[in-house]
C-alpha cells in the first residue's frame, strides 16, 4: 500500500480509501452489514488507513455502522465524515445548510453514531450558496480548537468557493467526483488545490460501479439504489445508448487490464491514483474480496504514457 499526505498538510492517509456511501441503507440496494464489517476489518488488515462516511449516508445508518466495525480499531485509522445536509427523517427532504447551528449539531451527532470523540478531517458536504463560506470555517476553527476535529475540508466546492474558504480557515482537501468516465475537476479544481497545497479526495473511483466489469446491459438496479435514475452527478453515464457505448469502452479496458496481470477495476483505481494531487482514490465496498482487489491497485506505479493511453480508450 503507498500513503500520501494531503497537499502540505501534515495528515497522511493510504492512496486507497474505504468509501462508505454504499453501506448507508436508501442508496445502494440490500447488502448484508456483518459481511461489511467483515470488510472494513480485512480493509485495516490490507493497509487501508482511510475510511469515509457522511450523515445523510443511510440517514445516519452509515455512521452508525462504521462505527461498529471500528470499535476497539479507532486509533488506527483517517476517519473521515461529512456535514451540513439535514435531513426530516429517513428517507426524507435533505437539504444544505451549513450555519454554525447545524454543523454543530451534525458533528456532535455524527461523532455519537461513529461512537468517537473526534475526527481526523470534517467536511462540508456541499456547498451552502445562502451564507458566506466564511461562516462554516469559522465554526471548524471552533471545532478544531476543541479537539472535536483534527482538520477540515470541503466536497464538491468550486475553486471559487476554495478560496474563500482558505481566507479563514486552512481546509485541507476537497472531494470531488473524479474517475474515466469524468473528467471534470481537471482543467480548475485539481490545479487549484495543488496550488494551494491541498489533496484531492476521488470519489466514485470506478464510475459508481460501471468499472467493476460486472455491468452487462441487462443490468438493472433496485428501488432504493440512487443509480437507477441512471445519471451520476448530472452525468447519463447508465443511460440508454450512452450506457451500452460505456460498456464497449469498459471491455476495452478489460483488456488493457489483462495484458498487464490487472482487472478492469485494478486498472481504473490505478487511474485515479496516478493523478499525483489526489491523496486518496475512494471506493465503495462491501465484500472483503472486493477490498482485496481494490488494495492491490495501489501496487501499480503507473506511467504518464499509460496513464494517457487508458484515458484515449474512452475519450477516443
Amino acid at each position: 500500500m503507498q500513503y500520501r499526505k494531503f497537499g502540505n498538510s501534515d495528515l497522511e492517509t493510504s492512496v486507497v480509501g474505504f468509501g462508505g456511501w454504499p453501506m448507508g441503507r436508501g442508496h445502494y440496494g440490500s447488502f448484508d452489514e456483518d459481511q461489511v464489517i467483515r470488510a472494513i476489518h480485512r480493509s485495516m488488515d490490507l493497509g487501508v488507513t482511510l475510511f469515509d462516511t457522511a450523515a445523510v449516508y443511510g440517514w445516519g445508518e452509515g455512521e452508525k455502522l462504521l462505527g461498529r466495525a471500528i470499535e476497539g480499531r479507532r486509533d488506527r485509522i483517517i476517519l473521515v465524515s461529512k456535514g451540513g445536509i439535514p435531513w426530516d427523517g429517513t428517507g426524507g427532504p435533505r437539504n444544505r445548510n451549513s450555519s454554525r447551528e447545524s454543523l454543530e449539531k451534525s458533528l456532535t451527532e455524527s461523532l455519537e453514531r461513529l461512537q468517537t470523540d473526534y475526527l481526523d478531517l470534517y467536511l462540508v458536504h456541499w456547498p451552502d450558496e445562502s451564507r458566506p463560506m466564511s461562516e462554516p470555517m469559522e465554526a471548524f476553527a471552533d471545532f478544531q480548537r476543541q479537539g472535536k476535529i483534527r482538520f477540515g475540508g470541503v466536497s464538491n466546492f468550486s475553486p471559487q468557493q476554495m478560496a474563500e474558504c482558505l481566507d479563514v480557515f486552512p481546509i485541507v482537501t476537497n472531494q470531488v467526483g473524479y474517475h474515466l468516465f469524468d473528467f471534470r475537476p481537471e482543467p480548475e479544481i485539481i490545479p487549484f488545490c495543488k496550488e494551494n497545497g491541498m489533496g484531492v479526495m476521488a470519489y466514485g473511483s470506478l464510475a459508481h460501479g460501471l468499472l467493476t466489469g460486472a455491468m452487462t446491459p441487462e443490468t438493472t438496479f433496485e428501488d432504493d439504489d440512487w443509480r437507477r435514475s441512471l445519471t451520476a452527478f448530472g452525468q447519463p453515464i447508465f443511460q440508454g445508448q450512452t450506457f451500452l457505448d460505456n460498456l464497449a469502452k469498459v471491455d476495452v479496458l478489460k483488456e488493457m487490464a489483462a495484458d498487464r496481470g490487472l482487472t478492469v477495476a485494478q486498472l481504473a483505481l490505478a487511474w485515479v491514483a496516478s493523478e499525483p494531487t489526489v491523496s486518496v482514490a475512494l471506493v465503495g465496498t462491501r465484500r472483503p474480496e472486493e477490498m482485496e482487489e481494490n488494495a492491490a491497485a495501489a501496487d501499480w506505479q503507473m506511467t504518464p504514457a499509460e496513464r494517457e493511453e487508458i484515458r484515449a480508450v474512452v475519450t477516443g
